[in-house]
Protein backbone atom coordinates (compact mmCIF):
# COMPACT_ATOMS: atom_id res chain seq x y z
CA UNK A 1 0.00 0.00 0.00
CA UNK A 2 1.51 3.28 -0.89
CA UNK A 3 1.28 6.94 1.06
CA UNK A 4 -2.04 7.09 2.82
CA UNK A 5 -3.44 10.30 2.31
CA UNK A 6 -6.54 12.87 3.69
CA UNK A 7 -8.31 15.96 2.87
CA UNK A 8 -6.85 19.93 3.38
CA UNK A 9 -8.78 19.20 6.94
CA UNK A 10 -7.31 15.56 7.67
CA UNK A 11 -9.94 13.23 7.05
CA UNK A 12 -8.36 10.12 5.90
CA UNK A 13 -9.92 8.19 2.51
CA UNK A 14 -10.28 4.77 3.76
CA UNK A 15 -14.20 4.40 2.66
CA UNK A 16 -15.28 3.66 -1.23
CA UNK A 17 -19.19 3.66 -2.24
CA UNK A 18 -18.90 1.85 -5.79
CA UNK A 19 -22.33 2.40 -7.85
CA UNK A 20 -22.52 -0.89 -10.28
CA UNK A 21 -25.57 0.29 -11.90
CA UNK A 22 -28.11 3.30 -12.03
CA UNK A 23 -30.98 0.83 -12.82
CA UNK A 24 -33.20 0.05 -9.76
CA UNK A 25 -36.70 -2.42 -9.66
CA UNK A 26 -38.33 -0.31 -7.52
CA UNK A 27 -39.77 3.39 -8.02
CA UNK A 28 -39.59 4.52 -4.25
CA UNK A 29 -41.16 8.10 -4.64
CA UNK A 30 -38.57 9.83 -2.60
CA UNK A 31 -35.80 8.32 -5.01
CA UNK A 32 -37.54 8.94 -8.58
CA UNK A 33 -40.53 10.12 -10.40
CA UNK A 34 -43.34 6.77 -11.29
CA UNK A 35 -42.17 6.74 -14.58
CA UNK A 36 -38.46 6.25 -13.75
CA UNK A 37 -35.09 8.33 -14.34
CA UNK A 38 -33.71 8.10 -18.30
CA UNK A 39 -30.98 5.87 -17.39
CA UNK A 40 -27.94 5.88 -19.49
CA UNK A 41 -26.78 4.16 -22.17
CA UNK A 42 -25.12 0.97 -20.80
CA UNK A 43 -21.86 1.29 -22.81
CA UNK A 44 -21.67 5.07 -20.57
CA UNK A 45 -21.51 2.43 -17.30
CA UNK A 46 -18.73 1.58 -15.83
CA UNK A 47 -17.50 -2.03 -16.92
CA UNK A 48 -16.95 -4.71 -14.61
CA UNK A 49 -12.78 -4.89 -15.60
CA UNK A 50 -12.70 -0.75 -15.07
CA UNK A 51 -14.67 -1.26 -11.58
CA UNK A 52 -12.01 -3.63 -10.66
CA UNK A 53 -9.19 -1.39 -11.94
CA UNK A 54 -10.53 1.35 -9.78
CA UNK A 55 -10.90 -0.81 -6.86
CA UNK A 56 -7.15 -1.52 -6.87
CA UNK A 57 -6.12 1.98 -7.33
CA UNK A 58 -7.97 2.98 -4.20
CA UNK A 59 -7.09 0.17 -1.98
CA UNK A 60 -3.65 1.42 -3.28
CA UNK A 61 -4.12 5.00 -1.45
CA UNK A 62 -5.49 3.38 1.66
CA UNK A 63 -8.96 2.20 0.83
CA UNK A 64 -9.54 -0.82 2.96
CA UNK A 65 -13.64 -1.20 3.06
CA UNK A 66 -16.14 -0.73 -0.38
CA UNK A 67 -19.59 -0.54 -0.33
CA UNK A 68 -21.31 -1.64 -2.98
CA UNK A 69 -24.72 0.32 -4.15
CA UNK A 70 -26.88 1.13 -6.94
CA UNK A 71 -29.69 1.73 -8.30
CA UNK A 72 -30.20 -2.33 -6.95
CA UNK A 73 -26.89 -4.07 -7.87
CA UNK A 74 -28.56 -6.73 -7.89
CA UNK A 75 -30.21 -6.17 -11.10
CA UNK A 76 -26.93 -5.80 -13.41
CA UNK A 77 -25.96 -8.87 -15.15
CA UNK A 78 -23.24 -10.90 -13.92
CA UNK A 79 -22.66 -9.38 -10.71
CA UNK A 80 -22.17 -12.11 -8.54
CA UNK A 81 -19.04 -12.99 -10.83
CA UNK A 82 -17.55 -9.73 -10.10
CA UNK A 83 -17.99 -10.35 -6.52
CA UNK A 84 -15.82 -13.30 -6.49
CA UNK A 85 -13.27 -11.42 -8.43
CA UNK A 86 -13.79 -8.45 -5.90
CA UNK A 87 -13.00 -10.54 -3.02
CA UNK A 88 -9.41 -11.26 -3.92
CA UNK A 89 -7.96 -7.57 -4.24
CA UNK A 90 -5.43 -7.60 -1.43
CA UNK A 91 -6.12 -4.86 1.12
CA UNK A 92 -9.66 -4.74 0.83
CA UNK A 93 -10.97 -5.61 4.14
CA UNK A 94 -14.71 -5.16 4.32
CA UNK A 95 -16.85 -5.61 1.53
CA UNK A 96 -20.58 -4.50 1.83
CA UNK A 97 -23.52 -4.33 -0.44
CA UNK A 98 -26.40 -1.71 0.43
CA UNK A 99 -29.78 -3.56 -1.38
CA UNK A 100 -33.71 -3.41 -1.80
CA UNK A 101 -34.09 -6.76 -1.43
CA UNK A 102 -36.05 -7.85 -4.01
CA UNK A 103 -34.30 -10.48 -5.74
CA UNK A 104 -30.73 -10.77 -3.28
CA UNK A 105 -32.50 -13.43 -0.54
CA UNK A 106 -31.75 -16.87 -2.57
CA UNK A 107 -27.86 -15.48 -3.08
CA UNK A 108 -27.46 -14.33 0.51
CA UNK A 109 -25.60 -18.14 1.50
CA UNK A 110 -23.55 -17.64 -1.63
CA UNK A 111 -22.65 -13.66 -0.01
CA UNK A 112 -21.26 -14.91 2.69
CA UNK A 113 -18.88 -17.91 1.17
CA UNK A 114 -17.18 -15.44 -0.54
CA UNK A 115 -17.26 -13.07 2.45
CA UNK A 116 -19.40 -10.63 1.60
CA UNK A 117 -18.95 -8.42 5.37
CA UNK A 118 -22.10 -6.56 5.75
CA UNK A 119 -25.56 -5.86 4.11
CA UNK A 120 -27.53 -2.87 4.33
CA UNK A 121 -31.25 -3.46 3.59
CA UNK A 122 -33.35 -0.57 2.37
CA UNK A 123 -36.65 -0.75 3.72
CA UNK A 124 -39.28 2.13 5.01
CA UNK A 125 -41.61 0.32 6.75
CA UNK A 126 -43.06 -2.87 7.62
CA UNK A 127 -46.61 -2.78 7.04
CA UNK A 128 -46.87 -4.11 3.22
CA UNK A 129 -49.42 -1.94 1.91
CA UNK A 130 -47.52 1.38 2.66
CA UNK A 131 -44.27 -0.45 1.25
CA UNK A 132 -46.25 -0.49 -1.74
CA UNK A 133 -47.01 2.62 -1.73
CA UNK A 134 -44.15 4.14 -0.88
CA UNK A 135 -41.89 1.95 -3.60
CA UNK A 136 -44.49 1.51 -6.78
CA UNK A 137 -43.96 -2.22 -6.58
CA UNK A 138 -44.73 -5.51 -5.03
CA UNK A 139 -41.94 -6.67 -3.65
CA UNK A 140 -42.65 -6.64 0.33
CA UNK A 141 -42.39 -10.00 0.95
CA UNK A 142 -39.40 -10.50 -0.86
CA UNK A 143 -37.74 -8.03 0.83
CA UNK A 144 -38.39 -9.98 3.79
CA UNK A 145 -37.09 -12.92 3.04
CA UNK A 146 -33.97 -11.16 2.27
CA UNK A 147 -34.15 -9.43 5.89
CA UNK A 148 -34.39 -13.12 7.38
CA UNK A 149 -31.73 -14.92 5.02
CA UNK A 150 -29.16 -12.28 6.03
CA UNK A 151 -30.08 -12.96 9.65
CA UNK A 152 -29.88 -16.48 9.24
CA UNK A 153 -26.32 -16.49 7.44
CA UNK A 154 -24.72 -14.30 10.01
CA UNK A 155 -23.81 -11.56 7.76
CA UNK A 156 -23.83 -8.34 9.99
CA UNK A 157 -26.88 -6.32 8.96
CA UNK A 158 -28.14 -2.77 8.82
CA UNK A 159 -32.05 -2.23 7.98
CA UNK A 160 -32.00 1.94 6.45
CA UNK A 161 -35.39 2.97 6.60
CA UNK A 162 -36.07 7.16 5.04
CA UNK A 163 -38.14 8.71 7.55
CA UNK A 164 -41.11 10.85 5.47
CA UNK A 165 -43.42 12.80 7.02
CA UNK A 166 -47.04 12.03 6.24
CA UNK A 167 -45.82 8.62 4.78
CA UNK A 168 -44.50 6.05 7.24
CA UNK A 169 -44.06 8.20 11.10
CA UNK A 170 -46.26 5.64 12.51
CA UNK A 171 -43.31 2.42 11.15
CA UNK A 172 -40.35 4.07 13.57
CA UNK A 173 -41.48 2.57 16.92
CA UNK A 174 -42.26 -0.80 15.42
CA UNK A 175 -39.00 -0.98 12.97
CA UNK A 176 -36.80 -0.25 16.29
CA UNK A 177 -38.63 -3.04 17.77
CA UNK A 178 -37.11 -5.50 15.35
CA UNK A 179 -33.92 -4.69 17.02
CA UNK A 180 -35.32 -6.31 20.60
CA UNK A 181 -34.86 -10.27 19.44
CA UNK A 182 -32.71 -9.72 15.85
CA UNK A 183 -29.14 -8.72 16.08
CA UNK A 184 -29.76 -6.09 13.27
CA UNK A 185 -28.97 -2.01 13.24
CA UNK A 186 -32.11 -0.63 12.63
CA UNK A 187 -31.02 3.44 11.02
CA UNK A 188 -33.72 6.52 10.16
CA UNK A 189 -32.27 8.27 7.56
CA UNK A 190 -33.39 12.09 7.20
CA UNK A 191 -35.12 12.02 4.03
CA UNK A 192 -33.48 13.97 1.11
CA UNK A 193 -33.63 16.25 -1.96
CA UNK A 194 -32.41 13.21 -4.43
CA UNK A 195 -35.58 12.43 -5.78
CA UNK A 196 -34.97 12.47 -9.81
CA UNK A 197 -37.65 16.09 -9.95
CA UNK A 198 -35.78 19.31 -9.02
CA UNK A 199 -35.20 21.19 -6.31
CA UNK A 200 -38.12 21.23 -4.01
CA UNK A 201 -37.46 20.60 -0.45
CA UNK A 202 -38.27 21.22 3.19
CA UNK A 203 -37.71 18.60 5.14
CA UNK A 204 -40.87 17.43 7.62
CA UNK A 205 -39.06 15.17 9.80
CA UNK A 206 -35.53 15.88 11.52
CA UNK A 207 -33.23 13.76 13.58
CA UNK A 208 -34.31 15.54 16.50
CA UNK A 209 -37.89 14.82 15.72
CA UNK A 210 -36.78 10.94 14.99
CA UNK A 211 -35.43 10.57 18.55
CA UNK A 212 -38.04 12.37 20.22
CA UNK A 213 -40.67 9.83 18.88
CA UNK A 214 -38.44 6.84 19.70
CA UNK A 215 -38.15 8.00 23.31
CA UNK A 216 -42.10 8.51 23.61
CA UNK A 217 -42.13 4.02 23.50
CA UNK A 218 -38.66 3.94 24.36
CA UNK A 219 -37.25 6.13 26.73
CA UNK A 220 -33.91 3.97 27.83
CA UNK A 221 -32.74 4.29 24.44
CA UNK A 222 -29.07 5.14 25.23
CA UNK A 223 -26.25 6.63 23.66
CA UNK A 224 -22.76 5.01 22.05
CA UNK A 225 -20.22 7.23 21.70
CA UNK A 226 -20.07 8.92 17.89
CA UNK A 227 -17.42 7.00 16.16
CA UNK A 228 -15.13 9.30 13.70
CA UNK A 229 -15.93 7.89 9.98
CA UNK A 230 -19.55 6.90 10.77
CA UNK A 231 -22.92 8.46 9.76
CA UNK A 232 -25.18 7.45 12.70
CA UNK A 233 -25.60 8.23 16.29
CA UNK A 234 -26.33 5.05 17.75
CA UNK A 235 -28.44 3.95 20.52
CA UNK A 236 -28.69 0.72 22.89
CA UNK A 237 -31.45 -0.43 24.89
CA UNK A 238 -30.73 -2.72 28.05
CA UNK A 239 -31.77 -6.35 26.88
CA UNK A 240 -32.27 -5.64 23.24
CA UNK A 241 -30.10 -7.40 20.53
CA UNK A 242 -29.57 -5.00 17.88
CA UNK A 243 -28.84 -1.45 17.70
CA UNK A 244 -30.86 1.68 16.53
CA UNK A 245 -29.34 4.65 15.08
CA UNK A 246 -30.30 8.30 13.19
CA UNK A 247 -28.18 9.40 10.38
CA UNK A 248 -28.87 13.39 9.55
CA UNK A 249 -28.70 13.49 6.47
CA UNK A 250 -30.29 16.29 5.54
CA UNK A 251 -28.99 18.01 8.32
CA UNK A 252 -25.55 16.97 7.68
CA UNK A 253 -24.12 16.69 11.50
CA UNK A 254 -21.54 14.12 11.04
CA UNK A 255 -19.26 15.68 8.03
CA UNK A 256 -16.81 16.50 10.35
CA UNK A 257 -15.13 12.76 10.37
CA UNK A 258 -16.14 11.92 6.84
CA UNK A 259 -13.69 9.13 5.24
CA UNK A 260 -15.40 8.56 2.04
CA UNK A 261 -15.46 8.91 -1.56
CA UNK A 262 -18.64 7.74 -3.96
CA UNK A 263 -17.81 6.87 -7.63
CA UNK A 264 -20.84 6.67 -9.72
CA UNK A 265 -22.40 4.31 -12.26
CA UNK A 266 -21.08 6.36 -14.79
CA UNK A 267 -17.42 6.85 -13.43
CA UNK A 268 -17.78 10.19 -11.68
CA UNK A 269 -15.78 10.58 -8.39
CA UNK A 270 -17.65 12.84 -5.69
CA UNK A 271 -16.56 13.88 -2.72
CA UNK A 272 -19.64 14.36 -1.39
CA UNK A 273 -23.15 13.26 -1.58
CA UNK A 274 -24.20 16.72 -2.94
CA UNK A 275 -21.63 18.12 -5.21
CA UNK A 276 -21.96 17.99 -8.50
CA UNK A 277 -18.43 15.61 -9.47
CA UNK A 278 -15.18 16.59 -8.95
CA UNK A 279 -13.46 13.80 -11.39
CA UNK A 280 -14.58 11.84 -14.47
CA UNK A 281 -12.84 8.47 -13.50
CA UNK A 282 -14.43 7.01 -16.77
CA UNK A 283 -12.84 9.26 -19.10
CA UNK A 284 -9.39 8.65 -17.68
CA UNK A 285 -9.45 5.31 -18.44
CA UNK A 286 -10.96 5.76 -21.73
CA UNK A 287 -8.30 7.92 -22.75
CA UNK A 288 -5.82 5.40 -21.88
CA UNK A 289 -4.15 6.73 -18.80
CA UNK A 290 -1.88 4.86 -16.57
CA UNK A 291 -2.75 3.56 -12.75
CA UNK A 292 -0.46 6.37 -11.95
CA UNK A 293 -2.34 9.21 -13.60
CA UNK A 294 -5.61 8.08 -12.12
CA UNK A 295 -4.15 7.86 -8.41
CA UNK A 296 -2.35 11.20 -8.87
CA UNK A 297 -5.90 12.96 -10.15
CA UNK A 298 -7.69 11.46 -7.11
CA UNK A 299 -5.54 12.85 -4.63
CA UNK A 300 -5.63 16.42 -6.43
CA UNK A 301 -9.55 15.65 -6.16
CA UNK A 302 -9.81 14.12 -3.05
CA UNK A 303 -7.94 17.16 -1.61
CA UNK A 304 -10.05 19.69 -2.50
CA UNK A 305 -13.00 18.17 -0.61
CA UNK A 306 -15.31 20.99 1.27
CA UNK A 307 -15.39 21.47 4.82
CA UNK A 308 -18.63 19.56 5.21
CA UNK A 309 -22.23 19.12 2.65
CA UNK A 310 -23.78 22.30 3.21
CA UNK A 311 -20.57 23.92 1.50
CA UNK A 312 -20.48 21.45 -1.21
CA UNK A 313 -24.35 21.93 -2.21
CA UNK A 314 -23.50 25.53 -1.98
CA UNK A 315 -20.55 25.24 -4.49
CA UNK A 316 -22.99 23.43 -7.02
CA UNK A 317 -23.94 25.39 -10.62
CA UNK A 318 -27.33 24.18 -10.74
CA UNK A 319 -29.65 23.27 -7.82
CA UNK A 320 -30.31 19.53 -6.66
CA UNK A 321 -32.12 17.48 -9.35
CA UNK A 322 -30.47 13.93 -9.67
CA UNK A 323 -32.01 10.41 -8.40
CA UNK A 324 -30.33 9.00 -5.49
CA UNK A 325 -30.31 5.92 -7.98
CA UNK A 326 -27.87 7.64 -10.51
CA UNK A 327 -25.27 8.75 -7.90
CA UNK A 328 -25.46 5.83 -5.60
CA UNK A 329 -26.22 6.56 -2.28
Amino acid sequence: MSDFFTDSFGRPLNYLRLAVTDRCNLRCFYCMPAEGIDYVDRKDLLSYEEMLRLTRIFVSLGVNKIRLTGGEPFVRRNFYGFLKRLTKIEGLDKIAITTNGAVASKHIPFLKEIGITSINLSLDTLNKDRYTQITRRDFFDQAMETYHAVLAAGIKLSVNMVVMEGKNIEDIVPMAMLTKNDNVTVRFIEEMPFNGIGARYTIGFNHKKILETLKEDLPELAPIPFKDGTTAQEYTIDGYKGKIGIIAAYTRTFCGSCNRIRVTATGEMKNCLYDQGVLNLKRMLSDGSSDQMICEAIKAGYSKKLKDGREAEAARMTSVSESMSSIGG
